[in-house]
């Protein structure tokens, strides 16, 4: 099979290098807006060429689409002219948008597939092959895709050593809103409150690894993470507002200083490590 790459940052750069390995690929072509990206992918040996997106049409079995979401509803427009027997392989972390946008005519050569990898680094540089390695990938409404197509994604996602899920589309964006995207949400706005308190000296000497944990993610391409919180708003405004249900019960113990109520609500918390 001769695989295409469209977007050769973190998500797009790690499937190159995974699927470089694999026998049953002939050769990984890439191609990214960034002519930087380009450049770097190729020194890094994330892909074996660089082609134009024409080309990639032309020549490619699998296409992948690893671009931010409101990327992906654009891109698929402009491969409504492919060919039946090409693959589409989309990779966003929203899924409902974008199925319900894709073109009639490709609809049935879409694979729309979200793995659940990732790390707050972006770009060719921060791609490393083992990232999908043991992760889930989540692939939705699978019924409207063409057997082969389905057939494709699933032999390569399973030589990437991914755990393969299939979810319906609606519930695959409320399930990430709270799993995913909140967790972004509460990255950003606690680094931004923080930011607003201290000063950067201060937020050197003193922070200590819970300060450090929840505001990694923070680093995340704010542009990325604007498309999915505009195309998944209804879920993620959902999440936000259960959150904040959240911290306003826990504000209204500490006010009302009953401890043992605030003790008993912070186990419950706990509860998650016994299954993550």
């Amino acid at each position: 099979m001769k695989i295409g790459i469209i977007g050769l940052g973190l998500i797009g750069g790690s499937v190159g290098l995974c699927l470089k390995d694999m026998k049953l690929i002939d050769r990984v072509y890439g191609s990214d807006i960034s002519k930087e990206n380009e450049s770097l992918a190729l020194d890094l040996g994330l892909v074996d060429e660089i082609i134009t997106f024409d080309q990639m049409k032309e020549i490619c079995d699998v296409i992948f689409l690893a671009i931010p979401v409101e990327a992906i509803v654009k891109t698929l427009q402009n491969l409504k002219d492919i060919k039946n027997t090409t693959t589409i392989i989309e990779l966003g972390s929203t899924k409902e948008k974008i199925i319900s946008s894709c073109p009639k005519e490709i609809r049935a050569n879409l694979v729309a597939a979200h793995p659940m990898a990732g790390t707050e680094n972006s770009g060719p540089k921060a791609a490393f092959k083992t990232l999908l390695q043991k992760a889930v990938v989540v692939i939705c409404n699978d019924d409207d895709t063409a057997n082969l197509h389905a057939k494709r994604a699933i032999e390569i996602f399973s030589y990437a050593g991914m755990k393969i899920v299939f979810m319906d589309a609606k519930k695959h964006d409320h399930h990430v809103a709270l799993i995913s995207h909140l967790p972004h949400v509460i990255s950003y706005s606690l680094v931004n409150s923080v930011l607003k308190e201290e000063n950067k000296r201060n937020i050197i000497n003193l922070a200590g690894g819970s300060f450090s944990d929840v505001s990694r993610i923070a680093k995340s391409s704010p542009e990325m993470w604007s498309d999915i919180f505009k195309q998944n708003k209804e879920n993620v405004l959902n999440s936000i507002n259960s959150f904040k249900k959240e911290l306003d019960f826990c504000q209204n113990l500490i006010e009302d200083e009953k401890w043992q109520e605030l003790t008993r609500w912070l186990y419950e918390a706990r509860i998650i490590r016994d299954f993550l």
